[in-house]
């Protein structure tokens, strides 16, 4: 029944599209997020999807959108550079078969990312693709949570509708993008005209969050701990009763620890002592190489380049007895591991001028929806007030991701660049209704036409 419903649904989705061709817009948003195509066991499995949607999303807008209120952003250029250099450093790769395996998907969400904001013309639009994108992603947060809450989960052991740990079936990138998701959420409940907010739609999005911060237990991914509570340090910073909040959200963590497992709470504690941990000791040995690396390097080793890598460290434990402490060395010698950064991702496979790139991306975006904020805070109009909140809940959940970044090698990953193309979206689509003679059309008042001399003369 499972493998019938994707089936069909995605081909509803082809189909209505032929109707109103942005629907394969969002068709290509839900294949690249859910990857359907693993799920299925069927037909669907023997397609090529993605490649289908992302043909038909390009098509569709070219042969029949009114292009007339696209624009292209300076952001976006700036991915272009950006790929134009991964190109370049994926041709004198040092592993070049894996990093053309890499290249096989990176080039078509970079592409995606600079062409989703030439589609968003309109406030239905902006508002399709972030509704789109987080009930695609909580297709499968909702899994997962619902597995958490039953007392299934672990490290690298929770089971999201299949076996599969590549994208957002890995559990530090779901646990990430789960918490980047929840602002997100959140002002589509508060503003969504698509899905008016209701008791409904407040009781789903309260769900919804419930199951996005049960992922990180699920997982036992530290780094969606760690996002969660930067998150809530950030809401507080901004919420009018923080001391209520404050001690609701203290209340609900002391709740919660009796229920915790006990796996959950020692890896959790791994974040403090962290030279016992050999996962952390593998962290901080790759970064390092990774230094040295790109001072022998400094354009970058191509796609995969941490498969060169060779770090070798001690985890360190202690053990009292009495008031006698016993230190343990256990010297530990690792080759080949991923980078667990995608700050040091950047910097080894496409080195300093690609790391600078990727930053400056990420921090334009993070200046432009506070110059956005700053501009529309004041504006209380119903086609203004939804402006400045959507601005300041895709800049907590970019926030949000360059926390998890510095713990997960996802510097490109899909639904981040996503992410990224609505900003700009919405950067352009304000640009553009926001123009002083915009303005000024709109608060001039209707011109009235005099009637004719009773004599028929004109004057």
């Amino acid at each position: 029944m499972l493998n019938l419903a994707l089936t069909g649904f995605f081909f509803t989705l082809i189909l209505l599209g032929f109707k109103r061709p942005f629907i394969w817009i969002l068709c290509y948003l839900y294949i690249d997020i859910v990857a359907p195509q693993i799920i299925s066991w069927g037909f669907l499995s023997q397609i090529p999807t993605s490649l289908i949607a992302f043909a038909a999303a390009f098509l569709g807008w070219l042969v029949f959108d009114d292009k007339r209120d696209s624009r292209f952003t300076w952001r976006q250029g700036l991915l272009g550079v950006l790929l134009a250099y991964c190109a370049v450093t994926t041709i004198r790769a040092d592993y070049p078969v894996e990093a053309l395996t890499k290249w096989a998907w990176v080039w078509k969400a970079v592409v995606f990312a600079m062409f989703l904001p030439l589609t968003l013309r309109t406030r239905l639009r902006i508002e399709a693709v972030a509704l789109v994108m987080v009930l695609s992603a909580s297709a499968l947060i909702i899994d997962g949570g619902l597995k958490t809450a039953m007392g299934g989960g672990g490290y690298g052991t929770l089971r999201i509708f299949v076996e599969n740990n590549t994208g957002l079936y890995e559990g530090s990138i779901i646990s990430c993008v789960a918490v980047a998701l929840i602002p997100v959420a959140v002002w589509l409940a508060k503003y969504g005209t698509i899905f008016p907010p209701d008791w409904r739609v407040w009781l789903f999005t309260g769900a919804l969050i419930f199951a996005c911060s049960l992922i990180p237990i699920g997982t036992q991914a530290r780094t969606g701990l760690v996002c969660l509570a930067i998150l809530a340090g950030l809401y507080m910073r901004t919420a009018k009763h923080r001391v209520l909040l404050s001690a609701g959200m203290s209340l609900a963590v002391v709740i919660a620890l009796p229920f915790l497992p006990q796996s959950f709470l020692a890896r959790m504690n791994t974040i403090e002592d962290h030279q016992s941990d050999q996962s952390a000791g593998t962290r901080l040995g790759v970064w390092k190489w990774t230094m040295g690396y790109a001072k022998e390097h400094p354009f970058g080793g191509g796609f995969e380049v941490y498969m060169s890598s060779k770090v070798a460290y001690d985890t360190i434990s202690t053990q009292k007895s009495g008031s006698v402490t016993t230190v343990t060395r256990t010297p530990i010698v690792e080759t080949g591991r991923a980078f667990h950064s995608s700050y040091f991702e950047m910097l080894g496979e496409q080195g300093f001028p690609g790391l600078g790139l990727w930053l400056l991306l990420q921090v334009s975006g993070l200046v432009q929806m506070e110059l956005i904020r700053r501009r529309w805070k004041s504006r209380t109009g119903p086609d203004e007030r939804w402006v400045a909140p959507l601005a300041v809940s895709l800049q907590l959940a970019q926030v949000v991701y360059l926390i998890g970044s510095v713990f997960v090698g996802i510097a490109f990953q899909p639904f981040i660049l996503m992410l990224i193309g609505l900003q700009c979206g919405l950067w352009s689509y304000l640009k553009r209704i926001d123009r002083p003679a915009t303005r000024a059309l709109k608060a001039r008042a209707p011109m009235r036409v005099n009637a004719p001399p009773a004599n028929g003369a004109t004057g």
